[in-house]
């Protein structure tokens, strides 16, 4: 048993991502970003799996939840290939892969794009950068 002062949160279990109209939203997650569709539930709720996170489409039927949500950034090796691949599926990047730190031999690259309720996603890769 951890003490209140070793508790941490440590994994995610599932993220939830608001979204006004769920077909459309599914035919984004599976078909342009190739994540697996798990199931829907109602009233108007769709579950993927990303790599043991359940990420979960939201249409809200309540005003306290219908709101953008929080930046998903997903983790890959190849941030030019997967940039080239999702732009080939019809992601609209809001600019090219970039590096935003170096982190001593380690350089850190995103890209962000939108999905179709123009919540915002992000690739981000580590990547070796120059000595």
């Amino acid at each position: 048993m951890t003490t209140p002062a070793e508790f941490r949160l440590s994994r995610i279990g599932q993220i939830a991502v608001r979204v006004r109209d769920l077909e459309r939203a599914i035919a984004f997650y599976r078909d342009v970003l190739g994540m697996r569709f798990l199931f829907q539930a109602p009233p108007g709720l769709a579950f993927f799996d990303c790599n043991g996170v359940r990420l979960l489409l939201d249409k809200p039927q309540d005003a306290a939840f219908d709101h953008p949500a929080s930046v998903i950034y997903y983790s890959v090796d190849d941030i030019r290939e997967a940039h080239e691949t999702l732009l080939a599926r019809g992601a609209l990047f809001l600019r090219e892969p970039h590096r935003i730190a170096k982190l001593g031999a380690v350089e850190v690259w995103m890209a962000f794009f939108r999905d179709p309720d123009q919540n915002v996603l992000a690739l981000m890769s580590e990547v070796p950068g120059s000595a």
